[in-house]
């Protein structure tokens, strides 16, 4: 029998419901089946409250998460999954990264990474994440969104889509109705989009999001670019909440995750519903087992 992929898994906010969720997913068989999980957490004998927001919670997390990296990188383990962190936790311990994201690109050195949910019915790759709605058109540049979707085409092939058809949903209502709501999408994202497929990448659009995602959930489109964070979450999260798994695109490593927060509202209770993880889990055990052969 080959050998399974090892899977770091970290807890997350060990305040939140990372610990019980990590809990419930080792317990999984189909976590078993798949891979040899290995833990990273707080040290033993450490005590935190559920639901109680602390700048030592988030400085366990960040602490289990840099050693996870640092064996991630090593090769001693071949994935990494996480469980949820929190931010106000984390800027309480005086981190100045927002998220996983931004500081798993430091900690390897990626140039560039982005933010993909991945399900079943729908895969969605967003062009900015953790900022205000206010500074969102000012970050979408040309330079940016055609970097972005060359990653985009790059890294589908991985889950299994050899000739990804992406989709970039306009930034505007009806994507600017040809200047009549907002200039942006004529003059960054279509000329964006003409010179990725002038490279022979496969994209389309600015389209009207309100519809895009329909069509990309029938069937038409193999992901969809998202302009920020909750444009793509939504539509993701009505599809597949619980079931989808973040990833994140760019790094030297894999990166799976959850596709929800640390939910103090219900930590230490015992309720917590393990499935984004357990996907997490068993898709980073999947892209380490096509890495490797």
């Amino acid at each position: 029998m080959p050998q399974l992929p090892r899977v770091a898994i970290t807890v997350g906010d060990p305040s939140g419901i990372g610990p019980e969720l990590v809990e419930k997913a080792l317990a999984d068989f189909r976590v078993a089946a798949e891979c040899e999980p290995v833990v990273y957490g707080p040290p033993a004998g450490a005590r935190f409250a559920p639901g109680a927001l602390s700048a030592e919670a988030g400085r366990a997390a960040y602490d289990a998460l840099v050693r996870a990296v640092e064996d991630a990188r090593a090769g001693r383990v071949a994935a990494l999954a996480t469980a949820p962190i929190n931010k106000q936790a984390w800027a309480l311990a005086g981190l100045p990264w927002r998220g996983h994201t931004d500081l798993l690109a430091h900690l390897t050195g990626a140039p560039r990474v982005a933010m993909m949910f991945y399900s079943r019915p729908l895969r969605v790759v967003l062009a900015s994440v953790h900022v205000p709605l206010a500074e969102v058109p000012r970050l979408l540049t040309f330079d940016h969104v055609t970097a972005l979707l060359r990653l985009a085409s790059a890294e589908l092939p991985r889950f299994g889509f050899p000739n990804p058809r992406l989709a970039l949903a306009g930034l505007n209502p009806h994507a600017g109705e040809h200047g009549v709501i907002g200039s942006e999408d004529d003059l960054v994202l279509r000329p964006a989009v003409a010179a990725c497929r002038a490279e022979g990448i496969d994209v389309s659009g600015p389209f009207p999001a309100d519809t895009l995602f329909v069509r990309a959930v029938r069937g038409e489109f193999d992901a969809v670019i998202a302009c920020y964070h909750d444009q793509g979450l939504v539509p993701i999260k009505l599809v597949a909440f619980g079931a989808a798994v973040n990833v994140t695109l760019g790094l030297p490593i894999i990166r799976t995750s959850v596709d929800h927060g640390t939910a103090f509202d219900i930590a230490g209770r015992g309720v917590a519903d393990p499935g984004s993880l357990i996907e997490a889990v068993r898709l980073a055990a999947r892209l380490a087992a096509s890495r490797r052969a």
